[in-house]
């Protein structure tokens, strides 16, 4: 997972060089910085509660007035300029790129594979497919990567989302086999699943559809459920509220037909739109399988990744969310 974070988002800082820093900082440091990092400033807020809108507004534009106005204001709003952004590597369509790494840990015995299938930039419609597939996927993906092959003790198939960037992601965990032939065997798993998808019936579709339509139309549970459900709209900067309404409308219109030309597309084996990154972590068992592995002869569409900072500036990137001129004034 840090790896795949490290690989996929493009301002992100190892742990060894924040441990190499960590040393050299001093209380002085820390009293010099804070007047620079209130120079210039960008607010974003969210209040839930007990509170009327107009009392909301009341409070933000309170907070606003001590930071940006008075005869000494705390702070400048930034530049356009300045404002972050979350930009995520854009992997190449029909492209499989491989990252083997000798676990930190040398007495840890675990290896570990994360396969990674980017798909899409958030999208209602492209969200509910890809949802769609994981709800469907989940469970036989347990069954045969764990029970049947017993490849690892931690089996999971769940999606992700890097600030708005989806795909799927196949987690094993294993001292049984090394990363290189899991990775193999769930190629074998998604070529075997593919009869489920294409024999599905239309009872079987519509039915996993209500299952996903009712799943989003679950109340949250707590405020803090809530919260963080629309906070995590601020932050990654979809801003998109009325997330679930939309979403349970684009189930409401999914034909099978489309989920399984979606299918085709982006996620079988040899899918025209297929992107993969898979992270092979190889603990102390399978130090022969790591030589062996990063001794490879390159293949045709498959890229082996031996420096992640090279390969990240190498990279074309999705545009972010965040930091669009529009949205800053929200």
């Amino acid at each position: 997972m840090y790896y795949c974070y490290l690989l996929l988002c493009d301002q992100t800082w190892p742990w060894m060089e924040k441990l190499e820093a960590l040393p050299h900082l001093e209380a002085e440091d820390l009293i010099k910085f804070t007047p620079m990092m209130l120079s210039r400033a960008f607010l974003e807020c969210y209040i839930a509660g007990n509170i009327e809108c107009s009392e909301a507004e009341s409070i933000i534009q309170y907070v606003e007035d001590v930071f940006f106005k008075g005869p000494n204001p705390i702070c400048q709003p930034l530049f356009q300029s300045q404002h972050l952004t979350n930009r995520v590597i854009k992997l190449e369509s029909g492209m499989s790129y491989v990252y083997p790494i000798k676990g930190l840990n040398p007495s840890n015995e675990n290896s570990a594979l994360v396969h990674y299938i980017q798909v899409h930039q958030d999208e209602f419609m492209l969200n509910v497919k890809l949802q769609l597939f994981t709800l469907i996927a989940t469970q036989p993906t347990f069954q045969q990567l764990r029970t049947v092959e017993q490849l690892g003790y931690i089996t999971h198939l769940t999606q992700r989302n890097d600030y708005g960037i989806r795909g799927l992601q196949f987690i094993v965990q294993s001292t049984v086999k090394d990363p290189g032939y899991i990775d193999l065997r769930v190629e074998a798993f998604l070529r075997l699943f593919e009869n489920k998808i294409y024999e599905m019936t239309d009872v079987e579709f519509k039915s996993n559809v209500k299952a996903l339509i009712d799943t989003k139309l679950e109340k949250h549970k707590n405020l803090w459920e809530e919260s963080g459900f629309y906070w995590h709209e601020i932050v990654v900067g979809t801003l998109k509220f009325d997330r679930i309404e939309c979403e349970v409308a684009a189930l409401e219109r999914l034909t099978k037909q489309e989920f399984v030309d979606f299918f085709d597309e982006y996620i079988r084996i040899g899918a025209p739109q297929k992107r993969t990154l898979s992270i092979r972590v190889y603990g102390s068992l399978h130090s022969l399988e790591y030589t062996s592995d990063t001794g490879e002869q390159a293949e045709l569409n498959k890229v082996q990744i031996e420096d992640i900072y090279s390969f990240r500036r190498s990279q074309p990137l999705h545009s972010s969310f965040k930091g669009s001129f529009d949205r800053t004034k929200l």
